[in-house]
Order: C-alpha cells, then sequence, then structure tokens
C-alpha cells in the first residue's frame, strides 16, 4: 500500500501530527539516480535497529517496500571479473542527468527522455573497513562500451569511443556496471543510486552541509549562487553545487568533479558528527526519504542488508577517503571529450586490486580541472 495512504505507525520522539505527510512527488523515479548519497543510506540503514517501541515491525515492512533494488548478478552473469577476496570491497555509485518528471525543475535542461550518468564514482573500501579511495569518471569520457541488454531485453551492439555517460541511458543499471568492469578489469561488488530530488531531501532531512567557497559561485543553468564564504546548503543549493560547471573553474566536467569530491567530503563528516541515531523521529524521516531515494544491487536490496553493509562503513570519515580522477588526458580532436590514460589508469586499477594505496604518479601529469581548493567541508 502506498506509504502516502496509510496511516504513520508512533514514531519514538515524534512530536505528534505537525508534521506535514509525504507527498507523492517524493517517491524516487526508476531510473532516477544521485551519488552523494553512498555513506547516508548506510548510516541511516544501520540506524534503523534502534527503532524500538510501537510500530517498529511495521517500520521494517514500511522501509523495506521503499528500497528498489536490480540483479546486477544475474543480469551480466559469469562473463564478469574474478571476485579479489581480500577482505575489500568496490562500489559503483551513480548519478543522473535525467532531466524528466520532477528533475526537469530540479536539474534543469532539456527533457529528451534519456537518462545518464552524471555523476559516477568507484569507492574501494579497504580491508579493515577504516579508509577508502573513490576514483571519480569523467561522464564526457570516451571508452569502449561492450554490448548490452536493456530491461526490455533488447541487445545493444559494443561502441568505440562513446561517451561514458551513455552506458546507462543504454542497458541502465547492469550496463553501466559491465562499461567499469570492461574498462577497469575489477569486480563491483556492490551497485547504488540516487536521484535528484532525493538528494535534495536527503540533504534537507540532514539539516544542510556546511562548506566553504574561496571565492563567488554563480550558475544560471544549476540555479547555484554563492558569495565567498561559509555556508550552511540546504537540499537546493548542494543539488546546485554539485552539478555546476560553469560558475566556477574552467566550465569543465574535471573543475565539476572536483567540487563534487569536496562536497562529498564535508557530507561524510555532517553525517558522522550529526548524531542522527540519537533521534528516533530524525532517524527515520531520513531512512524513510533514503529508502525512496535509492536503488541498490539485490545484495543489499533490504534493510537488515543495508545495516549490515553500514556496519562495514560507518568508520570511514573524510580524514580517511583518498579522492582523485581517473587518469585522462583531452582528446585532441574535441576539447569537450577527455581520453583515459590508459598506462596511467593501470596504475589506479592494479593498486585497487592488490588493495593498496592509488600511487601518486598514477595521477601526475593527468588532465585537471581549475576548480580544486574552490570548495571545502566547514
Amino acid at each position: 500500500m502506498p506509504a502516502e495512504s496509510t496511516p504513520e505507525p508512533a514514531i519514538p520522539g515524534d512530536p505528534g501530527p505537525s508534521t506535514p505527510p509525504r507527498q507523492k512527488g517524493d517517491r524516487r523515479r526508476p531510473r532516477g539516480t544521485r551519488s552523494k548519497a553512498l555513506l547516508v543510506t548506510a548510516w541511516t540503514a544501520a540506524g534503523i535497529v534502534v527503532l524500538g517501541g510501537t510500530g517498529a515491525g511495521y517500520l521494517y515492512f514500511k522501509l523495506n517496500g521503499n528500497l528498489k533494488n536490480v540483479d546486477i548478478n544475474q543480469a551480466l552473469g559469469s562473463d564478469r571479473p574474478i571476485k579479489v577476496d581480500n577482505g575489500s570491497e568496490n562500489i559503483l555509485v551513480l548519478g543522473s542527468d535525467t532531466r524528466s518528471g520532477g528533475n526537469k525543475k530540479l536539474g534543469g535542461g532539456t527533457d529528451d527522455g534519456s537518462a545518464r550518468s552524471d555523476t559516477a564514482m568507484i569507492v574501494h573500501v579497504y580491508k579493515g573497513h577504516k579508509k577508502a579511495s573513490v576514483v571519480s569518471v569523467p561522464r564526457d569520457t570516451l571508452v569502449e562500451r561492450p554490448s548490452c541488454v536493456d530491461a526490455e531485453g533488447v541487445r545493444h551492439a559494443a561502441a568505440s569511443g562513446a561517451m561514458f555517460n551513455s552506458a546507462y541511458s543504454t542497458g541502465g543499471a547492469a550496463c553501466a556496471v559491465k562499461t567499469v568492469e570492461s574498462m577497469t578489469g575489477i569486480r563491483m561488488d556492490h551497485y547504488i543510486e540516487v536521484d535528484f530530488s532525493g538528494f535534495q531531501k536527503l540533504i534537507d532531512d540532514l539539516g544542510g552541509v556546511t562548506v566553504t567557497t574561496t571565492k563567488a559561485i554563480s550558475d544560471r543553468e544549476s540555479h547555484l549562487h554563492l558569495a565567498a564564504g561559509s555556508h550552511n546548503l540546504d537540499g537546493k543549493q548542494a543539488l546546485g553545487l554539485v552539478r555546476t560547471r560553469h560558475g566556477v573553474g574552467d566550465g569543465s566536467d574535471l573543475g565539476r568533479i572536483q567540487l563534487q569530491q569536496a562536497f562529498m567530503k564535508a557530507l561524510v563528516d555532517r553525517v558522522k558528527h550529526i548524531g542522527i541515531l540519537s533521534n528516533p523521529k530524525n532517524l527515520y524521516d531520513l531512512a524513510d526519504t533514503a529508502t525512496k531515494t535509492v536503488t541498490t544491487d539485490s545484495d543489499i536490496g533490504s534493510v537488515t542488508d543495508l545495516a549490515s553493509f553500514a556496519g562495514g562503513l560507518k568508520g570511514i570519515g573524510s580524514s580517511h577517503m583518498t579522492m582523485v580522477t581517473m587518469p585522462v588526458q583531452y582528446d585532441p580532436a574535441d576539447g569537450n571529450r577527455v581520453l583515459v590514460d590508459k598506462k596511467k589508469a593501470e596504475l589506479v586499477w592494479k593498486a585497487l586490486k592488490a588493495d593498496q594505496p592509488i600511487p601518486k604518479a598514477a595521477t601526475k601529469g593527468t588532465a585537471t580541472g581549475t576548480a580544486k581548493g574552490v570548495v571545502s567541508p566547514g
């Protein structure tokens, strides 16, 4: 039964009926994504176990009903890299630039009926789950996209020189995972995606995220206007920040990635210090939003599975996260596209396969944006 037609159970700490009901527009679209909510989802799912008292059993069923998942293992079969059994985990986190439905208002742009992975991050959690490396994949990278079967069972032929973000629009989550695995030789253990409107609500439910900007940012396309200084970003502003590319730096996707990485660190710090586990009502609201927002692989497609997954991530703070961009060089034939620097990229993939830190030599001399240092946590 839809959540909006079901009386809410008594939530520990709920002040009463003054809390406005959730609207249908809050429910995520099947194809929408947004990526910075990885640890938010993990932390809120883990905290669900503290929801004792009246209605706790109902909450489990309701939150489980919110979740959507994709069976990546079934979709891709056995033609995948071998899982490296060394205690580490690799997670592909995607965000989409779909402009359909409510996301058109939030993201701007044209509703062309398609969805592409606007943001992509490979998160490598090291053995012991105390630290992580995050490798951002530029959406404008030209790659060898393998053949993919979409959700309707239609097979799409492999393509040479395809933009990376076209993999998702071609064959959905499974094609995006297959493309990353083909490119890196690394098996993705998990998959998480989050949509525009859900990302905005998550930030609002958290009470905002604080960042400091060293210069003004103004971008009409992403609806973001910030003066230099400290800001507690609400959901709309946070979404604008992780999407902006024209308001700061050289206007490139590489510059946008630098802003995204800085915001992700600020978000991780916010989640770790907000104390959501001490307030069951706030926890429920956040968990309800998060579980409506995300799509995961089927292995973590339930509240209990997410809680277990979260247990391995909650010790990772921003100071224990290394964030890099996949080594690329600008395409000589088109300055708006980038090509994988295969020799240097192999240093990244080799390190992650061995559960080792990414060497500095892997990113030295590669193409970068000019927005580094413009945004910092706190």
